[in-house]
């Protein structure tokens, strides 16, 4: 299994040679400001804003695709079932079934919001490599024990991955059938978690060890060798935190 989050952090984009921690900023202000906004005529303002900085960016549309795609199994478990729930003004009635026009304009509300808030978010992340955001949590003051851990998790992910693809396999091999649910699965089951938890335990604690024998904790002052950030880079940022801005603002008047 591989993320593969920054496997386009080489590409020559406006958005990938813009510095890192302005844009941080920038782009974490529209996730707010998307995730405040609750009008419906506001919604095509964040697909023309969300589409310009996809653009900008240069991914290819299919590493959306693949990474908006588990997400959305999930999200769209929500919106089938609340156009039949939620809200008084019925549209069609079929049998018991009564689809509401507050449930649909609702659905239409929370997909938006979601597909915008996601493709804003790879394109923070996958923009530059994952060293260097955590590099900006930390110049933005998170601490360092979070950092080595979200480094170490995305680090070992991929590995805990990898060794789940290699035991299914073995399974597969000696006859599992993973379609039958019966007992017998899911006992197989819960020992295959079982196993690659103890696993993993036993590889965390072999990786602190060694990272201890590296000196891994000890307190060194380092000198601050920040580079100083182009102008150009905040006055980019200062742009798109007043666009953020503006969307809560007009969102709470029209409230």
């Amino acid at each position: 299994m591989k993320l593969f989050l920054d496997k386009y952090a080489s590409l020559n984009s406006p958005i990938h040679s813009w510095e890192q921690k302005p844009k941080f900023i920038a782009l974490m202000s529209l996730i707010f400001a998307f995730a405040f906004t609750e009008s419906l005529f506001l919604l095509p303002i964040l697909i023309i804003i969300t589409s310009i900085f996809f653009c900008l960016s240069n991914l290819p549309l299919h590493f959306l695709v693949s990474r908006l795609r588990y997400p959305g199994i999930f999200i769209l478990g929500v919106v089938i079932i609340l156009p039949f729930l939620a809200g008084e003004t019925i549209i069609f009635n079929w049998g018991f079934l009564s689809l509401k026009l507050e449930g649909i304009l609702t659905v239409i509300l929370i997909v938006v919001r979601f597909f915008c808030i996601l493709t804003i978010s790879l394109i923070l992340f996958g923009s530059a490599p994952f060293t260097t955001t955590l590099k900006t949590f930390q110049s933005l003051g998170i601490s360092p024990i979070i950092n080595d851990m979200m480094l170490l998790t995305y680090r070992y992910l991929e590995q805990m991955g990898d060794r789940l693809l290699t035991m299914e396999r073995a399974l597969q091999l000696k006859g599992f059938n993973s379609k039958k649910f019966n007992r017998r699965n899911l006992k197989i089951i819960a020992n295959l978690i079982a196993n690659l938890l103890i696993r993993s335990y036993e590889d965390s604690k072999l990786v602190y060890q060694a990272m201890i024998l590296r000196g891994y904790g000890a307190k060194i002052n380092h000198k601050n060798s920040t580079n100083k950030i182009n102008f150009l880079h905040w006055l980019s940022c200062y742009a798109v935190v007043i666009i953020s801005i503006s969307l809560m603002v007009v969102q709470y008047l029209w409230r």
